[in-house]
């Protein structure tokens, strides 16, 4: 086993792996959700926050899924099977892995087209001039294409598997590196242009000078719980699309210092695009908290008012599609390690046929705003892909992070000591043993609350019935993972 850790491909330096896991890390979720939940909460008095969830929820996760990949030097497939004990049951959780990665690609392959599609429409001029109607027609007109769609879905499925198929260094380490520096670079120039606009400043003091009249007049849990789960969702953990990265990761340094630079470099990225887009609309005067049709009906309108909105339209969609795609070439990396590892597959046979598969398994989500607009799945309104967004977001994502942090924790996975000594391989910051308590006990529940809490605000909507017999199945489900957690052979030790 030693000999397979040892001939494992290594990332070629320290700063393609921070920029490559936070590639991954740097999702839509940061440049397209942070800034719309910031301002549903109140701005800057969220901002607070989400920055003490992220270090209290988020970190330790992604350090248990980087040392659980550094630790076996295995991805999701086999990590379980090399570090658990004898007579245990975890390696059945691998497919945690490889399904939430497969039905998390089914819509977010289509997202990073649309992201793709409007960098095009703002580069040819499409969007230049058109009102706020033309405007939400066009976003509306793309829906109801299903052609024009799976067209940029492929494109994106393609250009991300192009990628990977040229391997760890020479392909997704090399194009990462140049995405995430053309990211950097375009987010500030992007935000400097914005917090300069006339009127701007009203945007900056929202964003930056805390005030808690939203949080009264919302509430203190339900922004507490917004902060909580943004910070838990953010960082891509629980279906190994990091633990794989903690595979190709070599042990000059702890896990805990590389973990701080990526959560860092995430966390900048996110507030950096609220400075992009909140004071922007302070400035034309449109209302940050517009939700998710901020950015393909709002935005181009604010950019159709500035000079030069073309340049920036373009420049903005261009930094959208990097941000989906490195999370993309990620996910697809989880994906095509599994074939890898599990069954000895070459890297250009799981890419060939995954590359028809994907296509195909993103469709419905395509179709679920035109041909299939009728099945909704989740409610009045609902699509497929709100449908695999609950089925990722809400089960495994929280479900998966939650096994990983049990696996570290208990002794019959890989155990407190076992993960503990790995995190603390190398130079760097010290990972506490201090928090192994919380890690074993208040962590695990805090996850439990996340992911129930789900279940009641995706169902309560729908009256009672649905709401008791959905949360019965949610309990159901945590059960048979609880039951499997705590399994083990009486003989063994």
């Amino acid at each position: 086993m030693q000999n397979e850790v040892k001939e494992r491909e290594k990332f070629g330096s320290r700063l393609g792996f921070i920029l490559v896991s936070a590639g991954c890390a740097v999702g839509l979720g940061n440049v397209w959700k942070f800034p719309y939940i910031c301002g549903e909460n109140g701005g800057a008095a969220f901002v607070l926050i989400y920055l003490v969830f992220l270090a209290m929820l988020g970190f330790p996760i992604l350090c248990a899924e980087f040392a659980i990949g550094r630790g076996s030097g295995k991805g999701a497939a086999r990590a379980f099977e090399v570090l658990e004990s004898k007579g245990s049951k975890w390696h059945y959780f691998k497919w945690v892995s490889v399904v939430g990665s497969y039905i998390l690609m089914a819509f977010y392959t289509m997202v990073a087209g649309w992201m793709l599609y409007y960098a095009w429409l703002e580069a040819s001029g499409k969007m230049t001039g058109l009102d706020s109607e033309k405007v939400s027609a066009k976003f509306a007109s793309m829906l109801g294409n299903p052609g024009n769609m799976t067209i940029w879905t492929i494109v994106a499925v393609v250009l991300s598997f192009g990628v990977c198929v040229l391997g760890l260094q020479n392909g997704i380490e090399k194009v990462t590196k140049v995405m995430m520096s053309l990211l950097i670079i375009l987010i500030i120039v992007l935000a400097v242009h914005s917090v300069v606009l006339p009127n701007a400043s009203s945007g900056i003091k929202f964003y930056m000078v805390p005030t808690f009249d939203t949080i009264r007049s919302r509430g203190l849990g339900p922004v507490i719980f917004d902060a909580m789960t943004h910070a838990f969702f953010t960082l891509s953990v629980g279906i190994g699309a990091m633990e794989i990265f903690g595979s190709y990761l070599k042990k000059d340094r702890t896990i805990g210092g590389e973990a701080v630079n990526i959560v860092v470099l995430d966390t900048f990225v996110a507030l950096m695009a609220g400075f992009i887009i909140i004071p922007a609309c302070f400035a034309y005067g449109v209302q940050p908290d517009a939700g998710p049709s901020l950015l393909f009906k709002t935005l181009p309108n604010v950019f159709n008012h500035m000079a030069g909105g073309r340049i920036w339209g373009t420049a903005f969609f261009v930094f959208m599609s990097f941000a989906a795609l490195s999370t993309v070439i990620a996910v697809f990396e989880n994906i095509i390690s599994f074939y890898i590892d599990l069954k000895g597959y070459s890297r250009k046979k799981v890419v060939g046929w995954n590359i028809v598969f994907m296509t195909l398994l993103s469709l419905p989500a395509v179709f679920g705003f035109n041909k299939l607009a009728g099945f909704q799945p989740l409610g009045p309104g609902s699509s497929i892909m709100d449908l695999e967004d609950f089925l990722v977001s809400y089960n495994l994502l929280p479900l998966g992070s939650m096994i990983f942090v049990l696996f570290c924790t208990k002794k019959n996975g890989w155990g407190w000591k076992g993960f503990h000594a790995e995190t603390n391989i190398g130079k760097g910051m010290r990972y506490p043993d201090g928090i192994r308590f919380y890690m074993s006990y208040i962590l695990p529940a805090v996850i439990v609350v996340i992911y129930l809490k789900g279940y009641y605000d995706t169902f309560a909507k729908l009256g009672t019935g649905y709401l008791i017999g959905w949360m019965v199945f949610a309990c159901v489900l945590l059960m048979a993972i609880f039951g499997i957690v705590n399994y083990r052979k009486k003989d063994s030790r």
